[in-house]
Parts: C-alpha cells; structure tokens; sequence
C-alpha cells in the first residue's frame, strides 16, 4: 500500500461512526417533515425523493425504519402518511380544540378594536393551517384565506410571525421543504423569505404583502404558551391603503394587548 494512501475509518465494533449516525438522523428528519407536511392521503416515493433530495434507495431504507418504530405507515398500496406513534405524540384533538376556542376570543378582540378581518393559524409540518378567522366591520374585508386553508408556512403574515419564531434549524428545514412551491405566491424565493424571517425577528413582528392577494397587506404576530414555545400565529389583514406604518404599530398593539388578555404570553 502506498504511504499516502490510507484504509477508511472504522468502528472497531462495527458499528456506523457518529458522523454517519448524524446524517441518517437528518435525513430521517427531512423525510418525515416531507411526509407531515403532505396530504392526508399520504406521499408517494417518487415525491418524497423528490422534496427531499434522497435517492429512491435511501428513501426506502429510512421508510423501512421508521414504519418499523410505528412512526410512518402505508395510507394506501403506494402511499405513505404519518404512523400511530408519531400521531400519539402530536397535538391531541382536545387541545387543538382549546386552543382554537382561545384564539377565536383572541380575533374577536382585535378584530372588533381594528375592524379588519384576523386570521389564526398553527404549523403543519411545513404548512401553515388555518384554525379560525373572524371577519371585520370595515366594508372591505380580505377573506381570501379560510378556515382549513393550507399554504406554505411564511407566505402569509401568520405564518411569517410563527416561522419566525422557530429555531434556525426548524426555518432552514421549513423553507428547504417548501421551495419547490414557494414561486406559485408572486415570485417568492426561499432567499426572499429568509430575509422576511430574519427582518421579522429584528421587528418583533412580521409584515407581508402580495405574495397571496394582490393589494393586500397584513401584520402577524407569533402567539406563545406559558412555556415560552410558539404554538400559533395571529395577524390581521386588509388593503395596503390601510396598513401604513403606524397603522401596522397600533395593531400590533391590539394583538398584544388582546393576547395578554386572553391568558397568552405575548412579547
């Protein structure tokens, strides 16, 4: 052999070293998040490759263990979806119910103090979800989002202010996840929404515009349990004729203010 040349690292147990430990864990994590945030009716294969950058083989190696812990499971003959295990680990119903039912005294308020429509949504694997909406008194009102409506987390100002909320790593895998189909709202970029998470943070709240109604704007702000964890994102919409700048301040005084009240923390 010749002395440049040297034999591959091994574990003299044989098992895999902690570098390669590190990267099936992330890929792991990168095919679940894909799987969460897909349809109910499951992924195919072909797409899960496809949104995680994995090739076929790998995919099903990972899905072989991860149907094995009970934390995916075949939803129909070609089609994977989130197993028994990782369902009992989610949010029970229960307390998304709670929650919703919190979040609708939330909207009101504001709502009723600005007299635009407001919005609530939580995080859906790498979407956001729509879990309530209470319209305004001002003749104008933007509904274009509904209740149950999903969308990438961080095209709207809901989802920005709870995106922004996450951890880095959660942000990068989020918008990873999500750049295949964050072009379809007006031209965002996955470089563009990183610099709307980074710009939100510095703020302390999340404006955006246009990237899903045309005209609109809207200010969010991320909603955050006793715990310090951020569970929701709460924003107010309506014409860019009336969200100024001190408009967008005074609201989100009122989203504050109505959280506060409302037995949430709001920073």
């Amino acid at each position: 052999m010749q002395q440049n040349v040297h034999p591959a690292d091994k574990t003299h147990s044989g098992k895999p070293c902690p570098v390669d430990e590190s990267k099936t864990l992330t890929r792991g994590l990168a095919l679940m998040d894909a799987i969460l945030a897909g349809p109910e009716e499951g992924l195919r294969v072909v797409s899960l490759c496809r949104q995680t950058g994995l090739e076929r083989a790998t995919v099903y190696r990972l899905l072989a263990a991860l149907q094995e812990a009970n934390y995916v499971r075949l939803v129909s003959r070609f089609h994977y979806g989130s197993g028994p295990r990782w369902n009992a680990l989610a949010q029970p119903k229960q307390l998304r119910e709670d929650l919703t039912v919190q979040l609708k005294a939330v909207l009101a308020q504001v709502s009723k103090s600005c007299g635009d429509a407001a919005f609530a949504v939580v995080r859906d694997g790498g979407l956001s979800h729509c879990i309530a909406r209470q319209v305004g008194v001002h003749p104008v009102q933007v509904l274009e989002i509904q209740v149950g409506t999903r969308q990438p987390l961080g095209v709207g100002a809901a989802g920005l202010a709870l995106l922004s909320a996450l951890s880095d790593r959660d942000v990068t895998a989020v918008i990873d996840l999500n750049e295949a189909a964050l072009p379809l709202f007006r031209g965002m970029t996955p470089e563009r929404l990183r610099m709307m998470v980074t710009a939100a943070r510095e703020r302390g709240w999340a404006v955006i515009g246009n990237h899903v109604t045309h005209g609109v704007l809207a200010v969010g702000m991320p909603v955050y349990d006793k715990a310090g964890d951020a569970i929701a994102g709460i924003s107010v919409a309506t014409t860019e004729e009336r969200m100024p700048k001190d408009r967008q301040r005074q609201i989100v005084r009122f989203i504050r203010q109505a959280l506060r009240s409302n037995g949430f923390t709001a920073y």
